[in-house]
């Protein structure tokens, strides 16, 4: 007795997996404005956006996420007592070379290294991670040299050639 197999039995047969490579990732210009909010909601956020996961088409092991512009990383907010209690290390590699600054005194110095250490130690770690955050721009101030880039994705020559690749 033989038995004959049923005309959907193949229907939800995949032939291929979809994979995406690297000459048809997509990167879009975002811009975070850092005023008064809390460094490390903002520092996710970026992470994210830098690493792709927002995409639907996202691979954890290629560099396909956004660039990422940080404006006014002055203007950042520290919850609680942060400000005073947090310290970040160094060492000169030599015996009593350890240095500390605090926040509140890098936050003076340079205010776009915070915000770029806490993003950085949001990124995978590796040669991965460094490539991730070379899409990364922090400015001190309200204004960037990035305008360009970030508008090319909102005129009506990108809408024709989103439309025209689909």
């Amino acid at each position: 007795m033989t038995t004959t197999p049923s005309p959907t039995a193949n229907k939800h047969a995949t032939t291929k997996t979809f994979r995406l490579h690297a000459g048809s990732m997509d990167r879009r210009w975002h811009v975070l404005d850092a005023n008064q909010r809390p460094l490390g909601r903002l520092a996710g956020e970026a992470a994210r956006l830098l690493m792709g996961k927002h995409k639907p088409t996202y691979e954890p092991h290629l560099p396909m996420g956004d660039f990422v512009v940080i404006v006014n990383a002055r203007q950042i907010a520290l919850t609680g007592q942060k400000a005073e209690q947090k310290v970040y290390y160094r060492h000169s590699g030599y015996p009593g070379g350890l240095r500390e600054r605090s926040v509140r005194d890098q936050l003076e110095r340079d205010a776009r290294r915070v915000v770029e250490r806490a993003v950085r130690g949001m990124l995978p770690k590796g040669s991965l991670g460094r490539e991730l955050f070379r899409h990364l721009k922090v400015y001190s101030g309200p204004t960037h040299p990035h305008e360009a880039q970030v508008r090319a994705g909102t005129g009506a020559r990108a809408r024709q050639r989103t439309t025209a690749a689909q």
